[in-house]
């Protein structure tokens, strides 16, 4: 699988290049503006405007489920949704802007570097929606206020409980390398999804690139999407995941598939998807309303529910029957770190698995 299109290099040569106006003019701020309320003059503008439009990574059926509340709640109010894997969006948005396009109004990524590199371009508005200011760790949003976590995932190992018995499981990635599991392991791509990409950087850096080097002789099924892996578990296609999206194997598992959650001994990654808004935004009022209602505790309680992720708003609790966030050993996140490495990445592990 060799991916097409421009390198993220490429994309920032040529945004850089030909993006007219302002767009990539203004100064780094200093620090984050006020904290936004959603007021009726927010909501009056925004239904004058009548639809935002959104770039995500996040999984089509929870888009459309908080498209449709955010629709019920603000009177008609469209969300147009465009949804396809992280690295697209970011493709995308690159050529759009490069071609002096501005048809997003809000982003959501699971590479949070995403979010850094439009940061650092000026593309995005600082905005701080009054739940993020209230209920969100300084960790966990932009200090100069143009983004914050509207979600957040883990990228696990899982097994398919029909094909291995509880005690049989790997309990570490470093185990994934035993023979007995040649031929039956499936994992994703960090070219093209954003959550692999982020949760591949941690790997490397705690874990180092041997690990990657001996699994690519365990015959591997590779698949694209951070989503395959646990569909493909659940089929029984492959006994065991070397990583994937937690909350597909939480999704599954609860709804009666045969898949089970290893948190491996070595720590989890950890993935941060934030949401940001654009400055040269075509729906500006919407786009606000929108950011903002996505951090509230009745979309949040989406993400949750609906999505099996995980939500960073301190008073939106977990759902009971998955292991608590703050009892899993997580791999430490470091957005500014997997954007420098990114194309790095991408080329050593095509190198190496040969897709």
């Amino acid at each position: 699988m060799r991916r097409q299109g421009l390198s993220r290099r490429d994309i920032l040569r040529s945004s850089t290049a030909l993006a007219l106006g302002t767009v990539f003019a203004s100064p780094v701020r200093a620090e984050a503006p006020p904290a936004e309320a959603i007021t009726p003059q927010l909501i009056e503008a925004a239904k004058k405007e009548g639809k935002v439009v959104w770039y995500t990574a996040i999984d089509l059926a929870v888009a459309e489920k908080i498209a449709g509340s955010f629709k019920e709640k603000f009177g008609g109010v469209e969300v147009r949704v465009e949804r396809t894997g992280a690295e697209r969006v970011f493709q995308r948005i690159g050529q759009e802007y490069a071609s002096n396009v501005h048809a997003v109004d809000v982003v959501n990524s699971s590479d949070a570097s995403h979010l850094l590199t439009w940061k650092k371009q000026g593309m995005l508005l600082p905005y701080v929606p009054e739940d993020v200011a209230k209920h969100y760790k300084p960790e966990h949003r932009d200090a100069d206020g143009t983004y914050a976590g509207f979600r957040a995932t883990l990228s696990p190992m899982a097994y398919n409980t029909k094909l291995v018995k509880a005690e049989a499981a790997p309990a570490s990635f470093k185990e994934l390398l035993d023979p007995k599991w040649k031929g039956k392991i499936v994992k994703a791509h960090p070219g093209y999804s954003g959550t692999i990409l982020t949760a591949t950087f941690e790997m490397v850096r705690d874990i180092g690139w041997d690990f990657y080097e001996n699994l690519a002789k365990q015959n591997i099924m590779q698949v694209q999407s951070a989503t395959d892996p646990p569909k493909k578990l659940s089929l029984g296609e492959r006994s065991v995941m070397a990583d994937g999206t937690e909350y597909n194997v939480f999704l599954l598992k609860e709804s009666g598939q045969p898949v089970e959650t290893i948190y491996p001994a070595e720590g989890t990654p950890f993935i941060i998807g934030p949401n940001g808004i654009f400055k040269a935004a075509p729906n500006p009022n919407a786009a606000k309303l929108f950011q903002n209602y996505c951090f509230s505790p009745e979309a949040q309680a989406i993400v949750i529910e609906a999505g099996g992720l995980r939500s960073l708003h301190a008073q939106v609790k977990e759902k009971p029957g998955r292991k608590p966030l703050a009892d899993i050993k997580l791999m430490r996140e470091d957005a500014e770190g997997a954007e420098k490495q990114s194309e790095q990445i991408k080329a050593r592990y095509q190198k190496i698995f040969h897709v």
